[in-house]
């Protein structure tokens, strides 16, 4: 007979009970979608640790020999380098680092290993040596402008600047 109770009331009381039974579906539920909707917020803002670059492994470095080795050698067991030397050839780098970031904040560099091998002019490898972020130096953009020729345009000509320049380019001569 429970089954058909809802048969045996009044219209406007099954439409109570129907609202009684969805508002405790909804208020069951609710405090567990809010927990889920926080989470999966909170989780855009870890804190996010990556690492970059290639580093050999400690293996490999023990292999090397200077004064033995050639380039090919080298490469061979530490793998091609992340950069060369500048002005020469001479010195292979092979460089790794970690850094993070929390949610829109920018990078921070954690740390930095860098391994400079370098060669003679023969090619035999001479020496391995081993950086970290203490041993670079900070490089300061310079802040000057180059200045141009020209007018200077601000956003609202740059907005509208087209305006009434559409039969323009024929001529060659821009809005005539």
């Amino acid at each position: 007979m429970a089954a058909f109770a809802g048969w045996l009331l009044p219209r406007g009381d099954i439409i109570r009970q129907y609202m009684k039974t969805r508002h405790k579906t909804f208020g069951r539920y609710s405090g567990v979608a809010a927990l889920a909707l926080t989470a999966l917020v909170l989780s855009g803002c870890a804190k996010d640790i990556e690492a970059r670059g290639n580093l050999p492994p400690p293996e490999a470095l023990a292999k090397l020999a200077p004064g033995e080795q050639t380039r090919q050698d080298v490469q061979g067991i530490l793998g091609t380098p992340a950069t060369t030397a500048v002005f020469d050839d001479e010195t292979w780098y092979y460089i790794s680092g970690h850094t993070t970031q929390y949610a829109f904040y920018p990078n921070h560099e954690l740390d930095r290993t860098i391994y400079a091998v370098s060669f003679d002019q023969r090619g035999i490898l001479a020496d391995v040596r081993k950086l970290n972020l203490e041993d670079g130096m900070p490089v300061v953009p310079e802040g000057r402008t180059t200045p141009t020729k020209g007018r200077e345009v601000g956003l609202l000509e740059q907005l509208l600047g087209n305006v009434g320049r559409i039969g323009g380019a024929k001529t060659g001569q821009p809005g005539k």
